[in-house]
Order: C-alpha cells, then structure tokens, then sequence
C-alpha cells in the first residue's frame, strides 16, 4: 500500500517581465507517483528538471513565485495540498521530514546543536525539556557522532560537513516520520564521507520501515539503494519503474542517454553525453518535450506522447516506445 500517492501534479512559476506582463512558467506537468511503506524511491534527472520541485510542492515549501494548480498529494489517504498551512506545518518536521542540501547553511549558526534537536521535538510533541534533551542525546549517538552528550553542547561551526550532516539526519528522525524526503543529501562532502552518510541514512531507513525519496542526480546512488525510480525531464516523470528493470532495459531515450553518461558507462563503451540544453519553460515546445535532443525523435513526437507500459511496474512517455509495446 502507498504512504505517498502523487496525481496529476502541475505547479507553475508566475511572475512579471519588465514591461509588468505576466509570465507563466510550467515548471511541473502532470508529475504521478507513489511511495509505499518500507519504500526507497530515487527521483533523477539533470538540473531543472524538476526534482526539487516536486518535493517541495508536495509538503507546501514553495517559493512565493510558484503555485501548485492541479493535482492530489495523499499521504496516508489524505490530501496534502488541500490541508490548511497549520495542519500542514504539524504534519512537516513530524510524519514527514526533509533532508535538504548544504548541511552546514542549513543548521541555525545561533543555537547549540542539542537546543536545535529540543525545539524541533517540542514544535511537535508533549516532551519536557529534560526528555526532548535525552532524545536529542540518544539520537545523535544513534547517527554515529562519538561523545553525543558534548557534541550536543556544540555550536554548528564546529562541526565537519559530515558531522552536520549526521546532525540533520538526526533532526529528520527524531519525532519518529513515516516519510523521509531526502534532497542531494551529500552534495558538498567528499565521496568517502558521502558513502558513509547514505549508508548510515538508508541502515536507518530500513531499520525504522520508513518511506523515503531520494532526490538526486547521482545514478549511482539510486542504483545502490533505491527500489524503484522515477526520471523527470522538463517537469515531467518520462520513465518510471524498478531500478533493476530500468538499469537492465531503460525504455525513454533520455533515460537510455542519462546511464550511457555514467562513469561505469563510459568506461565500458566510451565517451557519452546527454546532448543539448533544457526546453525554455516559459515556452515548452508541443508535443514530447525531449523531442529536439532526442536522437531517436519521428513525426509523431510533435504530438503529446502516450503513457506506456513496457512491462510490469515500467512505464514511459514516448511515441518510440510505444512502437513496439502496448499503449496504456
């Protein structure tokens, strides 16, 4: 059964250009997903995509240019986007935690460590003082940061990046979540230390049955630890579907150009890129969006693309694809 269940999803950038008019940039179109319990989803794709995006219109964090217009997100039955910003604000940093970039910018530089683990316990539960602070103890032991009693009494800048970010991961899970929303959780740390930070977070993940999202551009991570994937290009989910399957066989033609650019790739087969540059949102071209780069692009891509499934769990949007499958 699905926590997360993602419809429909359409969110717009809307601002003025310089001569005042009004300017509509469509940066999520029609985005569907899920999330079940015990569930790691990976969301990939290039800058701009849409990655970000779509977690963030989903638990209400959006920037004040941008505004969901369409769709449903669930989460345990629940319509998020219906939910007024208290319920929503109860519901976030509780049953549905963010891991965002930047570990060191994203911890309060005025606040001891310890003291940010209190509040956020104390936003959201009946703790006393003296138990969020053992809660806070006990959780940064459980991620792994020796002597937790003193670092708890640390300020922010004395910690290394990968002990900021043990200290994030530590916030995301303290309340208890059913669902993690991880965003390029590593980005700035070396890879040794971005090894160990994701083998700590999914060893918890799959300790505590939680739902995550791993928001990345990196294949390789969503290869080692994801279930299923999800690649979005230009605001849509092109591709869809068990990371095995889609590693094995990859349908979309940008998805088959976004793994012959891995390093693995191209050490067996040579150089490769994702050739060209993003569609202008402000102004997406009809039809596929990925049909101007799109090496395998026909007659039929200037018309919207059908959704197809390629076998069990796999769907993509693409005429090609559809050629020799079972239109959905």
């Amino acid at each position: 059964m699905s926590l997360l269940e993602v419809e429909n999803l359409h969110t717009h950038f809307i601002t003025r250009d310089l001569g005042n008019r009004i300017r509509v940039a469509t940066a999520l179109n029609g985005v569907s997903f899920a999330v079940g319990e015990g569930e790691v989803v990976g969301i990939v794709g290039e800058t701009g995509a849409g990655k970000s995006l779509t977690a963030m219109s989903v638990i209400g964090l959006l920037p004040p240019a941008a505004k969901v217009v369409a769709g449903t997100a669930r989460f345990a039955g629940d319509d998020l986007l219906a939910m007024s910003p208290a319920t929503l604000n109860r519901l976030r940093g509780d049953q549905i935690t963010l891991i965002v970039q930047s570990p060191k910018t994203s911890l309060d530089p005025l606040k001891r460590i310890g003291d940010q683990l209190v509040r956020i316990q104390k936003a959201h539960r009946a703790v006393s003082d003296d138990e969020a602070r053992r809660n806070a103890v006990e959780m940064l032991a459980t991620v792994g940061i020796p002597d937790p009693e003193q670092r708890a009494r640390a300020w922010p800048h004395e910690l290394s990046g990968g002990m900021a970010q043990r200290v994030l991961i530590a916030m995301a899970l303290v309340n208890g979540p059913r669902l993690l929303i991880a965003d390029e959780p590593t980005t700035g740390l070396d890879v040794t230390v971005q090894a160990q930070i994701l083998d700590l977070l999914m060893e918890l993940v799959q300790a505590r049955r939680l739902a995550a999202m791993i928001i990345t551009h990196d294949l390789g991570i969503v290869a080692h630890y994801c279930h299923r994937m999800a690649v979005m290009f230009a605001g849509r989910i092109v591709e869809q579907g068990k990371v095995a399957d889609i590693f094995k066989r990859p349908a979309h033609p940008y998805t088959k150009a976004l793994i012959a650019s891995t390093p693995k790739q191209i050490a067996a087969r040579g150089y490769a890129k994702v050739g060209g540059l993003p569609p202008n949102l402000y102004a997406l071209p009809s039809g596929c969006h990925y049909r101007d780069r799109c090496p395998e692009a026909e007659a039929a891509c200037t018309t919207e693309p059908p959704l197809v499934t390629v076998r069990d769990g796999q769907r993509a949007l693409c005429h090609v694809v559809a050629r020799g499958t079972r239109v959905q």
